[in-house]
Order: structure tokens, then sequence, then C-alpha cells
């Protein structure tokens, strides 16, 4: 059985450590804001986050640029040269060219590399989700050790009880992205309502109900951990993402143990190419459900 890599891209917001421990390799997005373009990687070298959210706190927007063929050609070369097969887990499809762009290259690849495997899954899922199934997707390997067409087939089959649901805290951002209308983002953004969202089983956003202020809507995403979660494993952590609403993540954590007892709780920062699409006061939790 010939060795293989497991490649995704950065808007899976895994940190650098988390990266690390599960092997894998990391195309990165870009950014831009202030006029300058930056890579989005795990380690956040060219902007942290914090940097970031503060310049969007601020009134700055950013446009932000899919991965290309180019990147995909270049870094998949590399594993094939060093005589690797390749499993590339993309960012959802449904919100951006970087799956289509793994699927062009892999096609080119072929023919010069007719005996290697590129298989190329779209997540259905975004940021720490994706990195939640990247995460299971890790832990079969290494409990099973299965070949890479095997592994791929466990992916395919755990995608639709990967469970997104999330809130937004400023409804403009939604707006801009044709999400709700300007009378809606004005109107929900003076009463204070948030509105309560989830990735389908297609990986698109879609709104699914409106809470009153933030309190009430993290608790309807832990309301949905008891609707549609199964029962929590120790060895199956939850994920959080947030945009700099440290606050928010504090409050879903103490849920989460309070009601279900759960303390392996893995949250960090939206990464900017996510970020700019959200705005700040974002927050995503995901677990492992019996259907999305």
């Amino acid at each position: 059985m010939r060795d293989y890599i497991i490649m995704t891209d950065s808007c899976c917001d895994l940190n650098q450590q988390e990266v690390d421990e599960l092997g894998l390799t990391v195309l990165p997005l870009s950014f831009t804001i202030d006029g300058k373009t930056y890579l989005n990687t795990p380690d956040h070298a060219e902007m942290s986050p914090e940097e970031f959210f503060a310049k969007i706190a601020a009134g700055e927007n950013s446009t932000t640029a899919a991965a290309n063929v180019g990147q995909f050609d270049e870094a998949m070369r590399r594993a094939l040269d060093a005589g690797k097969d390749i499993l590339c887990i993309c960012f959802s499809g449904a919100l951006s060219t970087t799956y289509q762009s793994a699927c062009i290259a892999a096609e080119d690849l072929k023919s010069e590399y007719p005996d290697a495997k590129i298989l190329v899954i779209d997540s259905l899922s975004a940021s720490r989700g994706q990195g939640m199934l990247l995460y299971r997707t890790v832990q079969e390997r290494r409990r099973s050790s299965p070949d890479i067409e095997t592994l791929a087939a466990y992916v395919r089959s755990i995608l639709q009880t990967q469970c997104h649901w999330f809130i937004v805290d400023d409804l403009n951002h939604l707006k801009r992205g044709g999400r709700v209308s300007a009378t809606a983002a004005f109107v929900g953004t003076m009463l204070g309502i948030k509105p309560v969202m989830h990735t389908d089983s297609e990986g698109r956003l879609i709104p699914m109900s409106k809470a009153r202020g933030t309190k009430a809507a993290l608790k309807a995403l832990v309301d949905k951990v008891e609707e549609l979660g199964v029962e929590p494993d120790k060895n199956q952590p939850l994920f959080i993402c947030h945009a700099n609403c440290p606050d928010s993540v504090a409050y879903v954590k103490e849920l989460l143990e309070e009601r279900f007892g759960v303390t392996d709780v893995r949250a960090d920062f939206i990464g900017p190419v996510i970020g700019a699409h959200t705005g700040c006061g974002t927050l995503g939790l995901f677990f492992v459900g019996t259907q999305r």
C-alpha cells in the first residue's frame, strides 16, 4: 500500500499546533484588506485574527480569494514526486471555487502520474467544522490504518453527520452577501435580532431561525446539540469557531458542560478568509449528529 498525505485548505481554521498534530498539508487562501493581500495560514504569520477583526470592527472591508489550480498543482506535485498519493478534503464547494480548483489540478496531473491516486472530496463544511471533519478523518486513519480509498469512503460516509450551527452578530455582513435584505439588516440590528444559521446537506449557508439577544442565540445553538447530537464520546471533541468573542465562547462552553457534561471543546478563531464574510461576533458550534 502506497503512503498518502491528507491535504486541505486554510478555511479549516485549524491552528498550527492542530495542523502539526494531525499531520496535514494545508494550502492557504488569501485575503485583502487595507489595499494589501495576505495569506491566511494556520500560523497567522502575515496577520493575526485579533488584528484582522480589529480592522473589521473599525469599519474596514476585506475581500478574499480561493486557492487556485496552480497552488494545488504545485502542492500535489511535491507529494507525488515524493511517491505519495493524495487525499484532498476541501472547503465547501457551495461557498468557494477552491474545491473545483483542486479537482481540475488532480485531473490535469493524472496523465503525468498514471500510477498515483489523487482523491478530492468536497467537505460540505466550513471553518472548524471542516477542521472537525479532518480531525475525525485522521482519528480513523490512526485507528484502522486504511488504504486511501477506504479512508475516502469513510469520509464520504460521515459528511451528513457533520453538524454546523452558528450565529452572526452583525447582520450588515449578511446583507452585503445577499443573505438578508437591507431592511431586515437595519431592523434586526436595531432590535438585537441574531440569525441562527446552519450549513446544510449541500454545504450551503441557510438561515434557520432568529433569537433576540446574544445569549438566547447561543442557547439556541446548544439546544441543537440536544436535538441532533449523538451521545458525547470522550474521543470526539466538539469544535467552536469565533470572530473575537471570547465571552460568547465561555458561555457556550459553560452550557455544554452543565447540560451534557462535555468538557473537551476545542475553540479557536475564525480565520480572516471566512471572517471577511461574517464580521465580528460570529460564533459557530460543530458537533457529530444523527443528521445535518
